[in-house]
């Protein structure tokens, strides 16, 4: 830990005083990982023993799939709700224009866009997200799991990586620092219940990459975006606001008793 907290504390330096660059970021998302293979050397443990294996394919597009289905049916509530409306017409030109496509096919525009983010942008992305996730998944579940039940390993580790991002959500959430952190804390922790289900289940830390990589294109790049606020939609929507924390809280409930009935 004290090896992350080092590390972490200089991204976080460069990316709170200095310029929030993707750079930076990606600089902060590797920081979990180094300080997880610099512990397996210190403690003369092979790096192989982490758990590097593919698992299987359905659980890996399964762990994809969750994030689109709990942040679609979130974001489904908001525009029902009038919480927000659907289809914000300036970031659906801004797509036109970034692909090249006339303005008047806006449909044509949108379905490309995501179907790029959700495959070239996520591909992209894995690179810093595995960062995050061989800490994370690859070596603090699985040493909270030595001493701890399920429940105790998922709500800690997923405490750990709330607070790790901390900093950042207070420095750039832009709204009530306390509500915005209690919102954050809850969505993250929730999805650590479920992320650890299929860590767990298949001995690969390949699922939480999946489900993570998936989770910051579909709320980051494409509802959050195409969603047009009003008075009141802060509140609701991105990772700071209620909805998605809300809605993935209950994924995490069915989650928790899924890896009870299998003996986790």
């Amino acid at each position: 830990m004290g090896i992350l907290t080092g590390l972490s504390a200089i991204a976080h330096f460069a990316l709170l005083e200095l310029n929030p660059t993707s750079l930076y970021v990606g600089a902060l998302m590797l920081c979990p990982a180094i300080a997880a293979l610099a512990t397996q050397k210190i403690r003369g443990r092979n790096l192989s023993s982490l758990p590097w294996a593919w698992g299987n394919w359905r659980g890996n597009i399964q762990a994809y799939l969750i994030p689109v289905a709990y942040v679609g049916f979130a974001y489904a509530l908001i525009w029902v709700f009038g919480l927000g409306a659907p289809f914000n017409r300036e970031t659906i030109a801004d797509w036109s224009a970034e692909l090249g496509f006339p303005a008047d096919v806006p449909t044509l525009s949108m379905l490309v866009m995501i179907a790029l983010l959700a495959s070239v942008q996520f591909v992209k992305s894995l690179g810093s997200i595995a960062g995050e996730e061989i800490g994370w998944r690859g070596f603090l579940v699985w040493e909270l799991r030595k001493v701890m039940p399920f429940g105790a390993v998922s709500i800690v580790s997923g405490l750990i990586w709330a607070a790790w991002h901390f900093p950042i959500v207070i420095k750039y959430g832009g709204g009530d620092p306390l509500f915005q952190l209690a919102c954050f804390t809850l969505m993250i922790t929730s999805m650590s219940v479920i992320m650890t289900y299929y860590t767990f289940r298949s001995a690969s830390l390949w699922p939480a990459v999946m489900f993570h990589g998936a989770h910051n294109i579909v709320i980051q790049k494409v509802f959050t975006p195409l969603t047009v606020e009003s008075e009141s939609t802060g509140m609701w929507i991105d990772e700071y606001g209620l909805m998605v924390p809300l809605v993935v809280t209950l994924f995490a409930v069915f989650y928790w008793r899924k890896a009870k009935a299998e003996g986790f």
